[in-house]
């Protein structure tokens, strides 16, 4: 389902709104999305239901017109294929999130000097994060923590910093002055707050506890992330996705 070229099977599991989670329905992060892959240039696979298949690039996005154009060879058979298709799908990387949506209303359109294949705006998209999720440090100006109540002694509240973060877990920082949290416990009712507008509630499992380096002072807890809504996870992505941008930035000043 998550293999890097071909499209997600979005009817497998018999259950229309299996992947609602992962939809992005709303106009303006839509079109943020798109232009993510054509001012960077990634390279989008177009797969027909027909077998059709073929690399493009995201050339022009015509909001109000509701439209969209991708690079297109004219002498290429498997273009000429794709537009006739009963359906067709497009798939991109933007880093780790793995962008899907439908292209209808294929038509190839010939310029001067070059040809592309327009199509409809896509109503909605689909973002998934690869199982081998990528991870990004937190930016600490914005003071992430995650709140809980120490497992072993409920009446201890604890007030965690987080190190890092990826779509199914993140890293705490544990000190050492505070009583130690066991490996394979699980932490119900955990607030993480990432920044002002990344606030999530779920569950964290304990999977490691490794030591840092002498000077921190204290270990780190490897966890999982479970039992996040709909818009938590989706809030998540986003902070993962906005992160990335931000190291790239501060990695180019």
């Amino acid at each position: 389902m998550y293999s890097d070229t071909q499209p997600a099977a979005l009817d497998a599991l018999g259950n229309p709104g299996a992947f609602d989670e992962f939809r992005v329905s709303d106009p303006v992060e839509r079109k943020a999305l798109l232009t993510a892959l054509m001012d960077r240039g990634i390279t989008i696979n177009l797969s027909g239901s027909d077998g059709s298949a073929f690399a493009t690039m995201l050339w022009t996005i015509d909001a109000g017109q509701g439209k969209i154009a991708f690079t297109a060879d004219l002498m290429e058979p498997a273009v000429h294929r794709l537009v006739e298709a009963e359906e067709a799908t497009a798939v991109g990387y933007l880093d780790q999130i793995k962008l899907q949506f439908d292209v209808s209303d294929r038509m190839l359109v010939h310029g001067r000097q070059a040809c592309v294949l327009q199509a409809a705006l896509p109503r909605e998209i689909y973002r998934f994060q690869r199982r081998n999720a990528y991870r990004v440090r937190t930016l600490e100006r914005s003071a992430p923590t995650a709140r809980f109540r120490h497992p072993q002694i409920p009446d201890m509240s604890l007030e965690l910093r987080v190190l890092d973060v990826s779509v199914g877990g993140c890293a705490l920082f544990m000190p050492a002055d505070m009583p130690p949290v066991e490996p394979g416990v699980c932490i119900n009712d955990t607030a993480i707050e990432l920044d002002a507008g990344t606030m999530l509630r779920g569950s964290l499992v304990v999977h490691h506890v490794t030591s840092i380096q002498p000077q921190a002072r204290g270990v780190r807890l490897g966890c999982e992330l479970l039992n996040l809504s709909a818009e938590g996870t989706r809030l998540l992505q986003r902070y993962i996705d906005q992160t990335q941008k931000r190291r790239r930035m501060l990695s180019l000043d």
